[in-house]
C-alpha cells in the first residue's frame, strides 16, 4: 500500500502537471478560451460513453494486468505527444485526438486503479485506504500544478508531457511486485466472472445499480450537490473579484484554504469505518448550509472562515460515498458499477457548470450560493423525510364491528 501511494502520488502530480500545460498550451494555438474547454470536454466526453464498456473490461481482466496495460498506454500518449510538440508538429487537430485517446483510455484505468488500491487492504481499511488516496490526490494536485510552471519556464511544454509519461511508466512498474493483503475481498478477473454466473454483460451492472436504493440515493445526493454545489473554482471566484472586491491574490488565498481543507478532511475520511449513504446526504446537506451562508460573507476575511470547515465537510463526504460505492457491490459488479458512475458523474461535470453559469447570470454570484445551499438541503432533507415515511408505517390492529380492539381481554390479562 504504500508502494502504491507513493507511485500514485508521482502519477497525480504528472496528471496535473500535464493537465495545467494543456490548458496554456491550447491558448498559445489558438488565443481562444472556448478551445480550451473544448479539449477539457473531448477528453472527458469517452466516459459518457464507453465507461459502463470499461468497467466491463475491469471485471473481466486481471486489475493488476489491466491496470498496467492502460498506464503504460497513457505514458506512450504522453511521449507522443512530447515528441510533437518538441518538433513544433502538434496542432488543435492532434491535440484533440491524442486527447480523446487519453479519454478513452482512462475509462478503464480509472476503476482499475481504485479497486486495485483497495485490494491492497482488509476489506475493513478499504474507506481508510480510499482517504488515504484523497490525500495523495490532493497532494499530488498541489504539487503538480506548482511544478508545471517551473518546468515549462525552465525545460519547456515538452519536458512537462515527458515528465508525465515517465510518471506513468512509474506506476505499471510498481504494479507487478503489488500482493493482495489477506482478508481483502477477492480480485476481479476471469476465474471470478465465472464464478459469479453467466451473465457477465454491461446490463447486469446497470440493473444492480438501478435495483440498489441506496446506489440510487448516492447518486442523486451527489449530482444536486455537483451541479448546484462545490464548483468553488466558479462560485467563489466570481463572489471574490465581485462583490467582496478582492483580487487574484485574495482568490489565491481562498483556493490555498480550500487545499488544506480537502487534505484535513481526507484525512478524517480515512478513520471511517461503517460509511453509509445518510452520512453522505447528512454531510453534504452541512456543506450546503456551509455555502449558503458563505454566499452571505460582508468581508473575504470571513469567507476564509467558512471555507475551511466546507472543504472538510466535501473531503469527507467523498470519501463516505465513494467507500459505499467501492464496497456495496459484489466483488464481480464493482468495475461495471464504477463504469455506470464515471458515466453519471461525466453528465453532471459537463452539464454542471453552463446550469450554474446560467444561475450566476440570473442571481449573482451571492445568489448563486444561496439558491445553490437552499435546493441541495432542501432536496436531501425531503429525501430523508420519504425515507423515514417508508420506513415507519403504523401497526392497525384488528377491530371488532363497533371499533373496538378484537383481543383485548387478551391484552388486559397479559398486561
Amino acid at each position: 500500500m504504500r508502494w502504491w501511494s507513493v507511485a500514485n502520488f508521482v502519477s497525480n502530480a504528472g496528471t496535473w502537471m500535464q493537465l495545467t500545460v494543456q490548458n496554456l498550451l491550447v491558448l498559445q494555438i489558438t488565443g481562444s478560451a472556448a478551445a480550451t474547454g473544448l479539449s477539457m470536454s473531448v477528453q472527458a466526453g469517452p466516459a459518457l460513453f464507453m465507461s459502463l464498456l470499461g468497467g466491463a473490461a475491469v471485471d473481466r481482466w486481471s486489475r493488476k494486468l489491466t491496470a498496467a496495460v492502460s498506464q503504460t498506454l497513457l505514458g506512450a500518449v504522453a511521449f507522443v505527444t512530447a515528441v510533437l510538440v518538441a518538433l513544433d508538429r502538434l496542432d488543435m487537430t492532434s491535440l484533440l485526438v491524442l486527447a480523446a485517446v487519453t479519454g478513452t483510455i482512462a475509462t478503464v484505468d480509472g476503476p482499475a486503479c481504485a479497486l486495485l488500491g483497495n485490494d491492497l487492504v482488509p476489506a475493513e481499511d478499504v474507506p481508510s485506504a480510499i482517504g488515504i488516496g484523497s490525500m495523495v490526490h490532493s497532494a499530488g494536485r498541489l504539487v503538480g500544478t506548482a511544478l508545471a510552471g517551473v518546468t515549462v519556464g525552465f525545460l519547456g511544454t515538452a519536458a512537462a508531457y515527458a515528465a508525465n509519461g515517465l510518471s506513468f511508466l512509474f506506476v505499471a512498474a510498481v504494479v507487478p511486485f503489488l500482493r493482495p493483503a489477506p482478508g481483502a475481498a477477492p480480485a476481479a478477473g476471469p476465474e471470478v466472472a465465472v464464478a459469479a454466473g453467466p451473465d457477465t454483460t454491461v446490463r447486469e451492472g446497470l440493473r444492480f445499480f438501478a435495483g440498489r436504493p441506496r446506489l440510487v440515493a448516492l447518486a442523486g445526493i451527489t449530482g444536486i450537490s455537483a451541479v448546484f454545489g462545490r464548483n468553488y473554482g466558479l462560485t467563489l471566484a466570481v463572489l471574490v473579484t465581485g462583490p467582496l472586491a478582492g483580487g487574484a491574490g485574495a482568490f489565491g488565498t481562498v483556493s490555498a484554504v480550500l487545499a488544506v481543507g480537502g487534505i484535513l478532511g481526507a484525512f478524517l475520511g480515512a478513520r471511517l469505518r461503517r460509511p453509509s449513504v445518510r452520512l453522505v446526504g447528512t454531510l453534504a446537506a452541512a456543506g450546503a448550509l456551509l455555502q449558503l451562508a458563505a454566499g452571505l460573507s460582508p468581508s473575504v476575511a470571513v469567507l476564509l472562515v467558512l471555507v475551511l470547515p466546507m472543504a472538510v465537510v466535501e473531503s469527507v463526504s467523498d470519501t463516505a460515498g465513494t467507500s459505499v460505492l467501492q464496497t456495496d457491490p459484489p466483488p464481480h459488479l464493482r468495475g461495471r458499477v464504477l463504469g455506470a458512475w464515471s458515466s453519471i458523474g461525466t453528465v453532471w461535470s459537463l452539464g454542471g457548470p453552463p446550469a450554474l453559469g446560467l444561475l450566476m447570470e440570473l442571481a449573482g454570484a451571492r445568489g448563486a450560493l444561496v439558491t445553490g445551499g437552499l435546493l441541495v438541503a432542501g432536496a436531501i432533507g425531503a429525501g430523508f423525510l420519504v425515507r423515514a415515511r417508508r420506513t415507519v408505517r403504523p401497526v392497525a390492529l384488528p377491530t371488532k364491528p363497533g371499533g373496538e380492539p378484537a383481543g383485548r381481554e387478551t391484552l388486559s390479562t397479559a398486561a
